[in-house]
């Protein structure tokens, strides 16, 4: 079987991704568009948008997606993590950490000063992995969402 690569993302790698984003959605137990509004979505993804891939072969194993943000501290930029997903069968064989190595080194290839991200509070496994990368939680931070109804109300406000 051939190595593990990780990389950002390319079009010859949208099926396999659309699957595994198939596959996420499944495992978080909610609503999954159709495989090919997945791929027309991928297609259009706004620019600043990184996905790097865990990929074998033209398997896609798990993917880390990330933006752009400016400013942060200093009135410098950073990544914002939206996503890291590994597929149930790869897990335990270090694709999450290495997909966070490569979006740390690419954070620095980009002159970023850092990664932010949420994470569920009560998924104590996840928290652990976040721990052992060495990032620090931030708990006088909340996070907010505007979705819906209050997403549209506050449009035609």
């Amino acid at each position: 079987m051939s190595e593990t690569a990780i990389r950002l993302l390319n079009p010859a790698d949208h099926g396999a991704l659309a699957a595994l984003m198939a596959e996420m959605q499944s495992h978080y137990a909610v609503p999954c568009p159709p495989v090919d509004e997945i791929l027309a979505g991928l297609v259009r993804r706004p620019a600043g948008i990184d996905i790097l891939v865990a990929a074998r072969g033209r398997a896609v194993l798990g993917f880390a997606s990330a933006c752009n943000l400016y400013p942060g501290p200093g009135l410098k930029s950073g990544f914002f993590l939206k996503e890291i997903y590994v597929a149930e069968a790869a897990r335990g064989a270090g694709l999450g950490r290495a997909l966070m190595t490569a979006l740390a080194e690419l954070a620095l290839e980009r002159g970023h000063r850092r990664i932010d991200w949420t994470a569920d509070a009560d998924d104590g496994a996840l928290l652990r992995f976040y721990d052992s990368l060495g990032a620090a939680a931030h708990p006088k931070k909340v996070f907010y969402r505007l979705t819906g109804d209050a997403l549209a109300d506050l449009a035609k406000a």
